[in-house]
């Protein structure tokens, strides 16, 4: 499949994923609950241990290379702010958004893919089942649910991990961490990196979908579009995010 035609097909994809939102909007008996409830559980739940401890060795690092470079400018205090800013605005949500790629856009796809494969999408058809309202709409919709939750303990593991660095290497007692970062970082990198979460959920979430529907019925196609899933994920995460920094660069945020 060529770029432009890959292109062409997500946004029929696109515009399906929008049709089947609106329907079930205006239309909330078509929504599955169980199926939600299930893939919440799964893809959110089930997750928030990973997440946390991620972001907690990122927050360590981040506050590991900020005491070293700060030290020698004589300002290692500033490492308060320099931990805040980077995990409350960056990192706490892009780090939660590439776990959730690999972790649960994977997982969708395999799941969606395997369906795919032993034809219970197509019995689905023939019996009426819309497959965008019992397959995409509750995995999308539980990714949007999930993703400011997980980012807001991916938030507190990065604060946490930097907070006990800065505690071992320059002696800055937590309460007066804590003092500091709430005195300087403003809450308003807390709300520029939680407004990405439900769009990067989105991208997680329909990209596993489309790969998952996208399989043939062979075993290589299943782990091709899985992994497919993983790879375009990741890159629709970071190119968002590079175009959220743009905007918010903009608006002066």
């Amino acid at each position: 499949m060529t770029l432009a035609s890959d292109g062409f097909a997500m946004q029929v994809f696109s515009g399906q994923l929008l049709t089947a939102a609106a329907r079930t909007l205006v239309h909330p008996r078509r929504l599955r609950p169980t199926a939600l409830v299930a893939v919440m559980q799964d893809a959110g739940i089930n997750a928030l241990p990973i997440v946390f401890i991620m972001t907690f060795f990122i927050g360590a690092v981040i506050a590991l290379v900020g005491t070293n470079l700060l030290t020698s400018l004589g300002v290692e205090v500033f490492t308060v702010q320099l931990v805040g800013v980077a995990i409350l605005r960056e990192f706490g949500v892009v780090i939660t958004a590439i776990l959730l790629a690999g972790r649960s856009a994977s997982a969708f796809a395999a799941q969606i893919g395997s369906m795919r494969m032993n034809q219970e999408i197509d019995a689905m058809q023939v019996m009426s089942i819309d497959r965008f309202d019992a397959l995409v709409i509750p995995r999308v919709l539980a990714a949007i649910l999930m993703m400011p939750l997980l980012t807001f303990f991916a938030d507190i593991g990065g604060i946490l991990g930097g907070m006990l660095v800065s505690w071992i290497t320059i002696d800055i007692n937590p309460i007066f961490f804590v003092q500091r970062t709430l005195e300087t970082v403003s809450v308003t990198h807390f709300w520029i990196g939680m407004s990405k979460a439900p769009f990067l959920a989105i991208v997680i979430a329909a990209s596993g979908c489309r790969q998952g529907l996208l399989v043939e019925g062979d075993v290589q196609s299943l782990g091709r579009r899985v992994t497919s899933a993983v790879v375009q994920s990741i890159f629709m995460i970071i190119m968002f995010d590079a175009v959220f920094a743009v905007i918010f660069m903009v608006l002066d945020l």
